[in-house]
Formats: structure tokens, sequence, C-alpha cells
């Protein structure tokens, strides 16, 4: 996809409207105001979606905002072709242009299997051989069958990544907790050692499972927190051959993550078509499937997709994910 020329925003009609209105308008907008003069405001500026689980409630109108604001920033959203790149996108066109690559994210929670296409290449079948692969493991880790190296099972995970490899697996396990099924979920991202320490100083290396995520196995801030657990680890097993036990990777690069003591067949790959700010939908969520289990983390999947599909098709005026990203 060639790159789309587009105006300054701020050189744009729309832009310069809501610029105006602003000037005009922004001191006396008032939220008593708003409903007191417009009973019906609720019901203008909410979106209700039905859900196989109940309902979704979208409320923005405890916004400073109005019906005619509203109108302006839908209006600047068309002319910024903010429709034509959402199409763009689920065709699998190349929309982050600084990087030239895809955004696909939408491919790894696509429940209904339906073909996407990388460069002419359906990549679902790869999607969904992730998906099995970790399907597999979160099973025997749960079960209990997978045993650490003195034949005990995992209790707790600790994830090493940063960035999109932790907030966002962070995020949702803490915000899952009631959906618990599995081992306990512990994250490290700061290279400072006392942020390791202190999360290992209460772990068994006996029951202690490590996910390292990093997709060419050379970050730095990754590799050096997971060279120091393996240290940590290795104090006390004192056997080279029993860190293939205790830690998975996250990553593509096979060369490295056996030498680094992992076994190829407990590496589980994710794409670059993935940003980072959406990767625990792909195998950087192996943390959150281990913790809720991976019925849940389809679950999790499932709705990911719904939302996907709502912003597909959605009319703008009565789409939740176009009115969050322009109010």
């Amino acid at each position: 996809m060639a790159e789309i020329k587009r105006p300054l925003l701020t050189s744009e009609t729309a832009w310069q409207n809501l610029q105006k209105y602003y000037d005009e308008n922004g001191s006396k907008i008032n939220m008593p105001d708003l409903f007191a003069k417009d009973p019906a405001r609720f019901e203008k500026l909410s979106i209700n979606l039905l859900t196989k689980n109940g309902e979704l409630l979208l409320d923005y109108s405890k916004n400073l905002i109005n019906v005619e604001v509203l109108k302006l920033l839908f209006q600047l959203a068309r002319d910024r072709k903010v429709e034509e790149m959402r199409q763009a996108m689920f065709s699998g066109e190349k929309i982050n242009f600084t990087q030239d690559r895809a955004e696909l994210h939408i491919a790894v929670r696509n429940r209904s299997n339906t073909p996407i296409l990388v460069n002419g290449k359906d990549v679902m079948p790869d999607v969904n051989k992730v998906l099995q692969h970790m399907r597999e493991f979160t099973e025997e880790v749960i079960s209990g069958k997978w045993k650490g190296y003195t034949g005990k099972s995992i209790t707790d995970v600790v994830n090493i990544g940063i960035g999109g490899s932790d907030l966002g697996p962070l995020m949702a396990t803490e915000a899952l907790q009631p959906y618990q099924k599995g081992p306990n979920a512990h994250f490290i991202s700061n290279i400072d050692g006392t942020h390791l320490a202190k999360t290992l100083k209460n772990l068994n290396p006996e029951t202690t499972l490590f996910i390292i995520a990093s997709k060419t196995f050379t970050t730095q801030e990754t590799i050096t927190n997971a060279e120091s657990a393996k240290a940590w680890f290795l104090a006390v097993a004192k056997d080279e051959s029993a860190v293939g036990k205790h830690f998975v990777a996250l990553s593509t690069n096979s060369t490295l993550v056996k030498a680094f003591g992992i076994d190829e067949k407990n590496m589980f790959e994710f794409w670059d078509w993935v940003g980072g700010g959406f990767s625990l939908w792909s195998a950087i969520g192996l943390s959150i499937a281990l913790f809720i289990g991976m019925d849940n983390f389809e679950e999790l999947l499932s709705g990911g997709h719904f939302m996907d599909q709502h912003f597909c098709t959605a009319p703008l005026e009565q789409n939740v994910s176009m009115a969050m990203g322009t109010d």
C-alpha cells in the first residue's frame, strides 16, 4: 500500500471547525447545564452493544462534549480517511508506513478462522498452530504433568520481557485474578537487579517456570534479566540440563534459544505484524493462558474478535471504537 498523502491535521477544514467551535463555546460548556438542557443526552451519547455474555455499554455522555462536537469529530475522522485505513488494516495492507509492515493483531484473535492474508499468504494456519501449542503446554503445566527438575509441579511463573511483552500480560493477569486456574504470575521488566531479586526472594527454583519474551532473543534488558534468573536457578539446581524444564521462550530465534538451554519445542512463535501494544493476544499472552487457563484465554480472544467485527462493520456514529478514538 502506497503511503496516503494527507495534509497536516491542523490544516483540515474539520479541525479548523473544531477549533472555531472551541474558541466560541469551550468556556461555556458545563456538565450540569448539558444534562439540564437535553434530557435525552444519555441516549444520544451512549452506545449499547449486545454480546453473547450480556450488554456492553459505552457511556460518553459524562464527557465535556455535545452532539455538535461529536459531528465535527466524526467529520474529521472521515476527512482523515479513517474508514479507508480501517479497511486497509483488515485487508492486511502495510498501513504501518514507518516500519513497512501490516498491523494484524486481529489475526491472532480471529475466532472465525476466515483467511487473513499477509503478503498473499493466509496466516491463520500458523496462528492456529501456535494456539494449539499454547493449549498443550498450559494444560500440562496446570494439570501438574509438567514437572520441574526434582519432579515437583510448577507453582509460579515469571514472565521476563519489556514493553508490550510485559505490560499487556501484567495488566491482564491483574484484571483477571478472579479467574486464576494455574500458577501464580510474576513479571520482571526492570533491568535494576532489585526488581528480580525481590521477586525471586520468595520463590522456589524447583517449582518456578520462567518465560523469556524476546522475538530476536537479543533484547538487552530481557536477556540480562534472563541470564540473572538462570544463574539464580543454577545456583540451586547445579545442572545445566535442568534449564529446559524451567525456562521457555517466546521468540523466533531458535539458535539463541537453544544456546540458552531451552528446548526448541518449548519456543512459541509470534510475528512482526503484531504490534507491541497488542502482543498480549499472541504467544506473548502465554503467561495469561497459564494463569487463567487456555479456555479462558480463548474467551479473551473471542471478546477481542467480537470488538474487531464491530469495529470493522458498525457505522461511524454507532462504532464504539471510533467513538472512543475521536472523543
